[in-house]
This record gives C-alpha cells, structure tokens and sequence, in this order.
C-alpha cells in the first residue's frame, strides 16, 4: 500500500486540475527536480492510485444535451442476476456513470442523450430489459451546480 506525503498530494492535485501538464510544469509547481517528479508519478500510477488519464468533453458541444439520474430497484439480488445486471449498464454507452447502491434503491444511473426520445428509447428498448428489474426512477437534470471536481486530497 502506498503511503501519500505531502508531495504525492501536491501531484494528484495537479494533475487531478490539469493532467495535460507537462513533467518539467509539474515539478516546478510542487516544487520537486523532473527526475524525481516523473519518478513519483510513475509510482502513483504503479500503485493503482492515477487510474488513467482523460479528456473531459462538453456533452452540449457534442449534443447530448439531456442529462437523466435513474434510479433501479431489483426484484432478485441473486448473483447471476446481479452479474447480468452490471454487465448490461456497462455496456450501455449512454449510461455514462453507475453506481451500486445501499438503502431502497439498487443502482444510480447517469445517462445522456442528444433528446428526450432517445432517452424514451433507451428506457424501452434496454432499461425495461434488465433481468429483475423491479422499477426504476427518472430525474432528469437541468443544469450542473457543479461539476466533476477534483478529490479532496487535504
């Protein structure tokens, strides 16, 4: 297990804040020499705590514009019927977030879509099809509060 310094902090920040930043750009903002800078990183990600790196898109500028929160309950918690459930929310595209819950609901959703009937499409032509699936719930966002931020590394 990885211990995080105070250093590791300042680099997860960072990069958690721009992760386009170069090596040289990175040290010289936590105050760390490339080598050892670069050195860091690698083992951060070694150890499983940068999980990967990725562009953040604006689902406007690529229309899909309707963002909706489901929430599903399950008639079964089986394990067979778990493992399908979990496969086919992984390989629904437009489901861009999942999320196993605890209390009366099972799972949390988030799914966009360019309009309101693809949204209905989706919900009859896949959600509906989930195997026990005993209801489901729809929040439809209007807007981001906030966005995905990064973790509070203290």
């Amino acid at each position: 297990m990885h211990v995080l310094d105070e250093i590791d902090r300042r680099i997860l920040g960072k990069l958690q804040r721009d992760g386009r930043l170069s090596n040289q750009d990175l040290a010289d903002r936590v105050g760390l020499s490339p080598s050892p800078c670069l050195r860091r990183v690698r083992q951060l990600e070694q150890a499983g705590i940068i999980e990967g790196y990725r562009a953040v898109v604006s689902p406007k500028a690529v229309d899909l514009t309707i963002t909706a929160f489901v929430r599903l309950r399950l008639a079964s918690h089986e394990g067979a019927t778990v493992d399908a459930v979990e496969e086919r929310l992984r390989a629904l595209p437009n489901i861009v977030e999942a999320h196993l819950l605890a209390g009366d609901w099972d799972y949390l959703v988030r799914i966009v879509t360019p309009s309101f009937e693809e949204y209905e499409r989706l919900l009859r032509e896949h959600l509906r099809a989930i195997p026990s699936l005993a209801s489901i719930d729809t929040t439809f966002a209007f807007g981001v509060t906030k966005p995905l931020s990064p973790l509070p590394l203290g």
